[in-house]
């Protein structure tokens, strides 16, 4: 890993993953560990900040999402994966770059409005909440990444952290290196409603779902609404059903469907008993490998202590030359 460049990312476990997770995330994150170093992190403190009442299920959460990661191809070989509440080196450092970071930094952040308004269920004018972008730069600089793979939406938020990195350099000299984005274009899958798919809603398809579970989910999804009957012409243009076409079944079965759906040759249920088909073939696989690994704990979690130590060395040693500057 010594001549690779660096690269950090991580997830919240606030819930199962789900198919938006594996291709929107994990399915790249597969592919830059054998171009990067990179360093994976299961970012359970950042749960904390909008589920600080209630963290009965952040284990149960955490450890599944590392299953999830190891059977979608994550290899500890490759990359390091670890936790973030066992590198307490990333809490020192949020508070230090939180004395310099001005407030309005942080109220501007587009995501902080938005969950505002969003999030009703619970009391969100807390200082966690409002000073998680701080912990998010303190998660990237600290390992002086030089890149963070984001999609365009995410751009924002990376911006604030390189803008809190510019003005800790100004203040102590040029510690660390201002991260890059890797931008990445993520797919967004439709959940079962035809929404995007999303926890919050309730229209996934889990990842620890069983062949039967991710069929019956399938077979029930909602396709092109104004298609009420079965020799109704359709259009696959806004069918929800034909985006999974375009992404696990071939080429020529999705030319098919886009040829006969809109004469109504082909109905719904012929179009999803395909999907299926190449949808579990290309899952099957990974729950192979799930299932060997829940029957494993053990092993899980040696890989998430072996991968904090090391994370840790890479944490200290920045938290060295911090102290350094700052004259402490």
């Amino acid at each position: 890993m010594a001549n690779k460049k660096r690269v950090l990312s991580g997830m919240q476990p606030s819930g199962l993953l789900h198919l938006g997770n594996l291709m929107g995330a994990l399915d790249n994150w597969r592919k830059l560990q054998d171009e990067y170093e990179c360093y994976y992190f299961i970012a359970d403190w950042h749960a904390l900040t909008t589920n600080y009442a209630d963290t009965s299920k952040i284990g149960t959460y955490v450890r599944e999402m590392v299953i999830d990661w190891l059977a979608a191809g994550l290899d500890p070989e490759k990359c390091v994966l670890f936790r973030q509440s066992l590198v307490p080196e990333h809490a020192v450092l949020h508070l230090l770059l939180s004395m310099s970071t001005p407030l309005p930094w942080l109220e501007r952040v587009p995501t902080y409005k938005e969950k505002m308004e969003q999030i009703s269920d619970r009391d969100m004018y807390t200082y966690g909440f409002l000073g998680y972008p701080v912990l998010q730069a303190a998660d990237i600089l600290i390992y002086k990444a030089l890149f963070v793979p984001v999609g365009t939406d995410q751009l924002p938020h990376l911006e604030l952290t390189r803008e809190i990195c510019r003005r800790f350099n100004q203040f102590y000299g040029e510690v660390f290196p201002e991260p890059q984005p890797l931008l990445t274009e993520y797919p967004k899958l439709p959940g079962t409603d035809g929404r995007k798919m999303s926890k919050s809603y309730g229209n996934c398809l889990y990842l620890s779902e069983t062949p039967a579970e991710i069929t019956k989910k399938v077979m029930a999804m909602v396709t092109d609404p104004a298609r009420v009957r079965r020799q109704d012409p359709g259009n696959p243009d806004v069918c929800p059903l034909f985006v999974l076409d375009k992404i696990f079944a071939p080429k020529e079965w999705c030319d098919h469907v886009n040829v006969e759906c809109r004469r109504a040759g082909i109905g719904c249920v012929d179009d999803k008993k395909e999907l299926l088909k190449h949808l579990l073939a290309y899952l099957a696989p990974m729950q192979e490998r799930r299932k060997a690994l829940v029957d494993n704990p053990k092993q899980v979690e040696e890989i998430v202590a072996a991968g904090s130590a090391k994370a840790r060395i890479v944490a200290k040693e920045t938290m060295e030359k911090v102290r350094e500057a700052m004259k402490m």
